[in-house]
């Protein structure tokens, strides 16, 4: 007897009922007049109703992240919409807050960001596409900046800035390899002055990073005008506001930043805001919409991009001390599929079952929940269930995890929605309700930059130690000579290993992690520190989705997951 086709992801959300937006927003008791329609399944919701809810009492904050991430995949997102949906069925009032995507990722091999399965944010296609724009206003933002530099080269350079020492590049939302290293102002004179140039993709964007750490349009204005631009020929900082240029930007950004209100698949709210990336940048959703949903919910779930060492590192290191937030416990989401990777298992064979290569995988996660537990964090481990996971896998996972003291709970979200996930929203709140050791910063923000850098690749990745050229050293003392010594580090690492080699998985040992540049961005307030051969713009693989993306004949998108 043969099984029934599985609908697949779009299948599934074009199929969801989606309740009217006022009835989302009268889930948090947000006034109707706060609620601005934005075609007619999403909004946004009124800068207003932000400022006048800072005073009341936030609800508990989980932050869901994940083991280090496989081509078999972990489900972080779908568990944190699962989770969200699951804590509202059984009465716990409960807001998720998740990135948005990115067109690079949608067009190339990661996919979309909106979740699967029956754990879906919808409109699904309009929020892995254009969304609400937000992301084209924040690239606009970015490149107006880029082009009010080199009309001030082109008209006199009062400023006196050095040509090659500008560190401000052009932004894309999306992955082109060829646009890594440019040169502009080609041709006539008219055209500008020649130089050597470059993009980023929008996440990497400082404008991104901004964005989604500021909590009003006046701290908008005044990040962006810190941003360091260019130096001049005297080696003196230039930034933003010295081209006066914040404040069109931030008129560019007024309406993106209102936080973005959807919906899940069971009508649950969710807010879908800002999104960089984990690998380059800090890999979490804007601040203002996460301390919106804390204020009108008993329970936000949100998410930190890629494994527990760059999402969640980051996510508690910059983006909890720079908000004031405090995560009330941690999910950390894997799977046997995933497992067996780090366990030496191709991806082509992971249909077979293997216990032991899932037991040789674990250390993958032993390591993610010593780092989370150093935090001061309870932890519990969420199984993202597959359709083939043998029993004898599921147990080893179990198993191990009951010898670390932590739960390890099973979960059918991807398939069964919220009531798939309830027992780890029961799991979650009883972890909420009992006291637990005291939160904290992997490091002081006194410690010199260097020791800052060596403490996350020590204590997180588990490296013997940092390499890097005189040159960065000497970097890194400018830094703190300028006063900047005391911004955390923001560690730019590939999202396949702890170490710097993607192929070196499960829990590597004995390596160094090489320095390979670093870069101040003291608007958002941290320090880019960039190693290996990770790129702030990313290429697109030999078969891009965007080779199977269409429309039908009736006009509906096809091959978007």
């Amino acid at each position: 007897m043969s099984s029934l086709p599985v609908p697949s992801d779009i299948e599934i959300a074009r199929h969801a009922h989606m309740r009217p937006m006022h009835e989302i927003a009268d889930a948090l008791q947000i006034p109707h007049d706060d609620i601005i329609p934005f075609g007619r399944n999403k909004s946004k919701v009124s800068l207003d109703l932000v400022d006048r809810t800072k005073s009341a009492v936030k609800g508990k904050l989980i932050l869901v992240t994940a083991i280090s991430p496989t081509p078999a995949g972990e489900g972080k997102t779908t568990t944190t919409i699962g989770l969200g949906d699951a804590l509202n069925r059984i009465g716990k009032r409960s807001t998720i807050c998740l990135r948005e995507p990115s067109l690079g990722p949608c067009f190339g091999m990661k996919g979309g960001a909106a979740g699967g399965g029956y754990s879906q944010v919808v409109p699904m296609e309009d929020i892995n596409l254009h969304f609400t724009g937000d992301f084209h206003a924040i690239t606009s933002a970015h490149n107006l900046l880029a082009a009010l530099i080199d009309n001030h080269l082109h008209h006199g350079n009062a400023l006196d800035i050095d040509p090659a020492r500008i560190v401000w590049k052009r932004a894309l939302d999306m992955n082109d390899r060829a646009l890594r290293q440019i040169i502009t102002g080609v041709g006539a004179p008219s055209n500008g002055v020649t130089r050597e140039a470059g993009f980023d993709i929008t996440v990497a964007s400082e404008v991104m990073a901004i964005f989604c750490l500021t909590e009003s349009i006046s701290e908008l204005r005044d990040r962006l005008g810190r941003m360091i631009v260019a130096y001049s020929r005297g080696k003196k900082p230039i930034t933003a506001g010295d081209l006066n240029a914040q404040g069109a930007m931030t008129v560019l950004l007024r309406e993106a930043l209102q936080p973005n209100l959807v919906q899940t698949l069971e009508n649950n709210p969710a807010f879908v805001h800002g999104g960089p990336f984990a690998n380059i940048a800090h890999g979490c959703n804007s601040v203002i919409a996460t301390k919106l949903a804390m204020r009108l919910s008993e329970f936000t779930v949100t998410e930190a991009g890629f494994g527990a060492d760059l999402g969640a590192e980051k996510f508690l290191n910059i983006k909890c001390r720079q908000a004031g937030l405090q995560p009330a416990a941690v999910v950390l989401v894997a799977t046997v599929r995933a497992l067996k990777m780090h366990g030496g298992v191709k991806k082509k064979d992971l249909a077979t079952p293997h216990p032991a290569a899932v037991q040789r995988g674990l250390v993958n996660l032993e390591k993610h929940l010593e780092n989370l537990h150093a935090f001061g964090l309870p932890v519990v481990v969420a199984i993202n269930h597959f359709l083939g996971d043998a029993e004898e896998e599921l147990l080893e996972i179990e198993s191990r995890c009951r010898d670390l003291g932590v739960k390890a709970i099973r979960c059918h979200h991807w398939a069964q929605g919220s009531a798939g996930a309830v027992d780890l929203a029961h799991e979650v709140v009883a972890m909420t309700s009992q006291p637990h050791s005291a939160f904290d910063f992997l490091y002081p923000a006194e410690l010199p930059l260097w020791e800052k850098i060596r403490c996350v690749a020590q204590k997180i990745y588990g490296a013997t130690d940092i390499s890097a050229a005189p040159a960065i050293r000497t970097k890194l003392r400018e830094l703190e000579q300028a006063g900047l010594g005391h911004l955390p580090v923001c560690m730019a690492k590939t999202q396949y290993s702890f170490s710097t080699d993607p192929t070196r998985m499960g829990r590597p040992l004995d390596f160094e992690v090489p320095i390979r540049d670093v870069k101040v961005s003291a608007g958002a307030g941290f320090v880019v520190v960039l190693t290996g051969e990770i790129m702030t713009m990313p290429g697109l693989p030999a078969s891009p989705a965007a080779e199977q993306i269409d429309l039908d004949s009736d006009g509906n998108i096809v091959g978007l997951f």
